[in-house]
């Protein structure tokens, strides 16, 4: 699928920035502290959860930073099942900063913006203007962001030890943005290694990760290929957590959930900091084994459970309960009833 700016909506102003940053950064918080009460993950894989939740957060405030005075750009909120950015405003800032040097050395000399900025406030009785702003927006942005923090399209985790209990060797996880949908996606490996030492080989199993769990797809099919691209590999268990859609006031999707809080808002029902975050939870379980190949080339691989599927959905009480009035089927078809969030007080 091509994702173009069309597919997105505008934040055209410095309050919608303020205002969506602390809407992402307050609801994935919240996610966090819940999603470890509620036993969704394990203690260790909501530590791996919080470290890529907080590299989305990183990017979105550097976004922020980036385009708050900026009068001819705009970032994008995705228009389809998302609610958070668009996947290339994440490609532009880290394409941007690999050009920081570049940027750096055409910037003025913070001293000088200051005398300025002085100038105009104290001797001229008059505002800054707009472009001087930007220019003092972009040096924080190019002095301050770096790159390795921004969010990008695949990002991988280390191999651990497997923690105790769970009757394998080994445990990695990765986080990809999934360019279709404009949603990020976090994955749990839990694997015995028949090789040398899994730490030490970590860069093929980082390769082939990469290239064949970089997207959303069948979580059995992805089991298939990571398992049939590393002969050493013996995955036992592997998890995906669907982080979204978010839905928010910015979001502009036909799912219901999203449709159902914006018309809610529309007539003054519920305020514009009303939110609702989704979550979907995908497994999948190795059992006996198979050799497949040649004669002399024979691999062994595992056979899959049936993907285990769960829904969650997370929202404070005002909107649990209209979410229960206006689309209870939706509501009846979660793993857990509704999870109970705080508001966000603006």
């Amino acid at each position: 699928m091509i994702v173009t700016p069309l597919d997105s909506a505008y934040l055209d102003s410095k309050e919608h920035y303020v205002f969506y940053h602390q809407m992402v950064d307050f609801a994935l918080k919240e996610l966090i502290v819940s999603v470890q009460q509620q036993e969704i993950c394990t203690s260790k894989e909501v530590v791996f959860l919080k470290q890529y939740c907080d590299l989305l957060l990183y990017s979105i405030e550097a976004m922020r930073i980036k385009y708050m005075y900026d009068d001819e750009d705009n970032m994008k909120v995705d228009l389809t099942d998302s609610g958070f950015p668009n996947y290339l405003e994440f490609r532009y800032l880290f394409n941007d900063l690999s050009l920081r040097e570049n940027y750096i050395s055409k910037l003025k000399d913070v001293s000088e913006l200051q005398n300025e900025f002085l100038d105009r406030l104290m001797k001229a009785k008059e505002p800054v203007k707009r472009n001087k702003l930007f220019q003092a927006a972009s040096i924080v942005y190019y002095t301050s962001v770096e790159q390795k923090y921004i969010y990008n399209r695949f990002v991988q985790g280390k191999i651990i030890d497997a923690p105790e209990g769970t009757g394998v060797q080994y445990m990695t996880s990765w986080s990809f943005f999934d360019v279709a949908s404009n949603r990020p996606f976090v994955c749990f490996m839990y694997f015995d290694y028949s090789g040398r030492d899994a730490v030490k080989d970590k860069e093929i199993i980082y390769d082939v990760l990469k290239t064949v769990a970089d997207r959303e797809m069948s979580l059995d099919a992805m089991a298939y290929s990571i398992d049939r691209k590393l002969p050493d590999i013996h995955p036992k268990h592997i998890k995906r957590i669907d982080l979204g859609p978010f839905h928010n006031v910015f979001a502009k999707d036909e799912n219901i959930i999203t449709h159902t809080i914006l018309e809610s808002i529309g007539k003054k029902e519920i305020g514009l900091e009303s939110y609702v975050l989704s979550l979907q939870v995908d497994e999948v379980f190795s059992g006996s084994e198979f050799r497949e190949g040649g004669y002399f080339s024979k691999q062994t691989l595992q056979n899959w459970s049936k993907i285990i599927q769960q829904k969650y959905v997370f929202a404070p009480h005002r909107i649990i309960q209209l979410l229960y009035s206006k689309t209870p089927e939706i509501m009846n078809s979660l793993a857990k009833p509704p999870i109970q969030i705080s508001e966000l007080k603006v």
